[in-house]
């Protein structure tokens, strides 16, 4: 079974982008607290799609929570001779946890493409 369930904070703005016709991808790392003696934080990379990745990059910048209720999927490519793999939560829900933004406050926004 592939689930995957993580609260944490952003570690970097959202990243929204156009990969084809009607299709959108938002991605972020999520810093994730460890749980250990040794305290520190996780980082993973999130992939967030369509409207969903919308709301994403409208209402979430670094440092606001999330809970991410997902799935693993890994990816590997050739690099210059090198084999390279990449590792992301791919989101099915995201749930904003941070208080609305305060009266004033810069939220990042970029309007949605019509369809």
């Amino acid at each position: 079974m592939n689930v995957v369930t993580l609260i944490g904070n952003l570690a970097s703005d959202v990243d929204l982008r156009d990969v084809s016709e009607g299709k959108r991808v938002a991605s972020f790392l999520l810093a994730v607290d460890r749980r250990s003696k040794e305290g520190g934080a996780d980082f993973v990379r999130i992939a967030v799609w369509d409207r969903q990745a919308e709301l994403c990059s409208r209402y979430l910048a670094k440092g606001r929570r999330v809970a991410i209720d997902g799935y693993l999927r890994s990816r590997s490519w050739d690099d210059g001779g090198k084999r390279r793999r990449d590792l992301e939560v791919v989101a099915r829900t995201v749930q904003f946890l941070s208080p609305p933004p305060e009266a004033g406050e810069v939220v990042p926004f970029e309007p949605a493409v019509a369809s």
